[in-house]
């Protein structure tokens, strides 16, 4: 029923757990709880797992929440140094799984791995955490280009208070993106470029608005102002030149050949 890095919520107390290992006999799997600041790998029964998932508990997650965005096309070289670089401390801890999720064990190769790349410890821990966290993935390891610096900073949002200019309507103030948003936003795009040849922004918007959003009230659905944003800050499908099309003969042409 799971696969590595499958993302599993529970519903009281809310709580998020990916899936970062199973072994060959599919009883046991090594979990990380997601968004929790000093998480650690814990291993669980797999059956209990799927137990709770079949019994209500619990539900997974179609789409992976934290997972992290694609980097834009014109990234900084400094970040790709910075991302290679993780990349080569993680994937050495890694390749040393199942050990790698024994606290004794970790400790011990994390400062073994420090020592050999002249890093600090914590420095392998939070690369590590970062990977657990953001999907596995080598995109996982690259810095928080979009909270560096004013330009192009992501800012946080408060409890009530909505981001951005008001709305020009004014009747309600609509609401801020948030993590499962964007995730959302990315699988309409996935999901609307896969069934088209010639991908629109506004048709992927329309089509998001039908499967995700229907029935909701005004106030509880994103913009498209907020949806084509996070398409340029997460990365979308390049836009495809329209096919010229040819103009089909008129019906006196169509005659006029028929003559011939």
């Amino acid at each position: 029923m799971f696969l590595p890095n499958d993302v599993i919520q529970y519903a009281g107390p809310v709580r998020t757990i990916r899936v970062l290992w199973i072994d060959r006999q599919r009883a046991q799997a090594y979990t990380f709880e997601l968004g929790l600041a000093h998480s650690q790998p814990r291993v669980h029964a797999l059956a209990t797992l799927v137990e709770d998932v079949q019994e209500g508990r619990a539900r997974l997650l179609l789409h992976d929440p934290y997972a992290a965005p694609p980097p834009p096309p014109l990234l900084p070289q400094k970040y790709r140094d910075l991302q290679n670089k993780a990349w080569d401390i993680v994937s050495a801890l890694q390749a040393q799984v199942p050990g790698l999720y024994q606290p004794r064990e970790r400790a011990l190769m994390v400062a073994r791995c420090a020592e050999e790349h002249g890093v600090s410890r914590p420095s392998v821990l939070r690369y590590l955490r970062r990977f657990w966290e953001r999907g596995q993935t080598v995109d996982a390891l690259l810095p928080d280009y979009g909270n560096s610096g004013a330009r192009g900073k992501t800012r946080g949002a408060s409890a009530g208070v909505k981001r951005g200019r008001p709305r020009k309507s004014g009747d309600h103030p609509g609401l801020n993106t948030d993590a499962d948003m964007r995730a959302t936003f990315r699988a309409a795009v996935a999901r609307y470029a896969a069934t088209h040849p010639e991908f629109s922004r506004r048709a992927a918007y329309r089509q998001m608005l039908a499967d995700y959003y229907h029935g909701h009230a005004p106030g509880a659905v994103p913009t498209f102002g907020q949806f084509n944003y996070w398409l340029d800050k997460d990365g979308a499908p390049p836009q495809r030149p329209a096919t010229r099309r040819t103009a089909s003969p008129s019906a006196a042409a169509v005659q006029s050949v028929m003559r011939l």
